[in-house]
């Protein structure tokens, strides 16, 4: 049995999980669910000796202290994870990924025993031992890792998210081949945010918030409990037939294990047009309204006089500035050439004009030189075409 009395865990001065605990036994299924950030993937951690903060409390395994060992004391102890992403080495072909499992000493002997029995878990494992696992789909990949972790011949197994990424239809063999496992006689710690599938398979659970262990009872009773339903099942009040606002009123909770994570919705969700008593689109359209009249204002136009009246639509204004700005610049005067070096103007001597008459100019332009060379085929140097 793997017993976590107490545990808490430290990242410098926040505190990650606080006086948790939780308990599995062989043969067992528990589920913990919890929403993001709550603490539930470091429990997996710590006791798995991986937690990179500072973890005090009991862990015990089979009586064994696990607190303080090192991660592959830990596996050699019997307690073995799929980390979330399964983490499996994709330049190597299953049959590489399930060997490296094997290497802890309590499953070297009976390595080819735990071998047939996970390709009798996962045939598709047997049919793909030469593929790269880099190439199989994610499904496939999760198979992969908890075969791997099934090969240090675990007590107990942790899982931490093990659908995350999959089709509905592969996480329900996932959860279908985790019941398997359980036939086995080996305990299973999983976290999962898909409540439904997994408290479907559960013995028990636990639910987590806010780094603190709040409930915990039978997966039958969590299926059946509202809190529960309301905020990890999307079943909210009122879906009994009941109104919510005709709901009878409970009696405030007693106990901090009562007043644990959130509750079924007591009303219904308003929008945000009711809220602010006028229509979202209206009050945008004021705004832009707004804007566009102080930009006109603070902005000098001389024609200001002449036109009718300043667009209030945002649009309008926008295709009126462009309009504006396009007959500026057809109006604006054009700048004369200023010749180039390589175009100077060059005046031609004449013979002596007549008297009154002014001398004519010739303009001459030089044109631009250009010279080609090409490579000789022997690479000697270039000749001048």
């Amino acid at each position: 049995m793997l017993e976590l009395s107490n545990v808490t865990v430290r990242y410098g001065q926040h505190r990650a999980l606080e006086n948790a605990s939780v308990n599995v036994g062989k043969g067992e299924i528990v589920v913990i669910l919890g929403a993001n950030g709550a603490g539930k993937s470091t429990l997996l951690k710590a006791a798995s000796g991986i937690c990179e903060g500072v973890v005090t409390g009991d862990i015990r395994l089979d009586g064994t202290t696990l607190t303080g060992l090192a991660a592959n004391r830990i596996v050699d102890a019997g307690l073995a994870l799929v980390p979330e992403g399964r983490g499996v080495f994709p330049d190597l072909t299953v049959r590489e990924n399930l060997t490296l499992g094997a290497y802890a000493s309590r499953a070297r002997d009976n390595e080819k025993m735990t071998l047939d029995r996970v390709y009798s878990l996962f045939p598709k494992l047997a049919e793909r031992g030469k593929q790269i696992v880099g190439t199989m789909s994610g499904g496939e990949q999760q198979m992969v890792a908890i075969g791997r972790a099934m090969m240090s011949n675990p007590t107990i197994l942790t899982l931490d998210e093990p659908s995350l990424g999959l089709s509905p239809l592969l996480s329900k063999e996932l959860f279908q081949n985790l019941a398997r496992v359980r036939a086995l006689g080996i305990g299973v710690l999983m976290v999962e945010q898909n409540a439904k599938q997994s408290l479907a398979i559960a013995d028990r659970g636990y639910l987590i918030e806010n780094a603190h262990v709040v409930h915990q009872d039978s997966a039958a009773n969590l299926m059946r409990d509202p809190a529960v339903q309301a905020a990890y099942l999307g079943v909210g009040s009122g879906d009994d037939g009941t109104a919510p606002d005709t709901a009878p009123e409970k009696a405030m909770p007693e106990t901090f294990a009562e007043a644990f994570v959130v509750r079924p919705r007591s009303q219904k969700t308003l929008s945000a047009d009711t809220i602010l008593g006028r229509s979202v689109d209206d009050m945008v359209a004021a705004a832009g309204r707004q804007s566009v009249a102080a930009a006109a204002q603070k902005r000098p136009d001389p024609g200001r006089a002449a036109r009718a009246e300043i667009p209030t639509d945002r649009l309008a204004a926008a295709l009126a500035e462009i309009e504006r700005s396009a007959k500026a610049a057809r109006n604006r005067p054009k700048p004369k050439p200023t010749p180039t070096p390589d175009r100077r103007p060059v005046t031609a001597p004449t013979d002596r004009p007549a008297e009154g008459k002014p001398r004519p100019v010739i303009e001459v332009y030089r044109a631009p030189r250009v010279e080609v060379y090409r490579r000789q085929p022997d690479g000697s140097g270039y000749e001048r075409k």
